[in-house]
């Protein structure tokens, strides 16, 4: 017995329904925006910073996402020189204390430069620390070097903080 002549069977019925030109919901909302891994979601639920449930929900049903602000540029604090210890910021990270102790040496004699880096993989967090010889050699060196272009970037020169008489935390 054939098929199409009994009218039993359809064509469509060995692959489940299809539609033409028709999506379903759910087809039409993964068209939208792109789906987010298990980790994506499991880390927006428990609140990376990212977004809130809110946000969350509001991106689900395609609603406009508010735009983040831009943080607002902040100048670097100038801080008078009052001993022979430095600050150096916007250093490259590429930057090494030897890199430090020639630039400096022009100036005046080094005594000490260090590169502050993080401790669990020891990439250079962009600052450092330089001991001149006498605070006379520090204030020229900060008259020098102070937005002097170094491997790329301009270089911040100041005093360093005192860290006498500041509480830990």
């Amino acid at each position: 017995m054939n098929s199409h002549s009994s009218g039993r069977r359809s064509r469509r019925s060995r692959g489940g329904p299809r539609r033409r030109g028709n999506r379903s919901r759910h087809e039409h909302a993964a068209a939208k925006a792109p789906r987010k891994t298990f980790w994506q979601r499991l880390a927006a639920f428990f609140g990376d910073g990212t977004e809130t449930r809110k946000q969350t929900f509001a991106s689900r049903n395609g609603a406009p996402q508010p735009q983040p602000q831009p943080r607002p540029a902040r100048k670097p604090e100038s801080v008078e020189v009052t001993s022979p210890r430095l600050y150096v910021g916007n250093l490259s990270f590429d930057a090494t204390e030897s890199d430090l102790f020639e630039l400096f040496n022009g100036v005046g004699h080094v005594q000490n430069a260090e590169v502050v880096s993080y401790r669990h993989n020891q990439r250079s967090k962009g600052f450092a620390f330089v001991q001149m010889q006498t605070v006379e050699e520090a204030k020229r060196a900060v008259e020098e070097l102070h937005d002097k272009e170094f491997l790329g970037r301009k270089l911040v020169v100041s005093g360093a903080k005192s860290t006498e008489h500041q509480p830990r935390s």
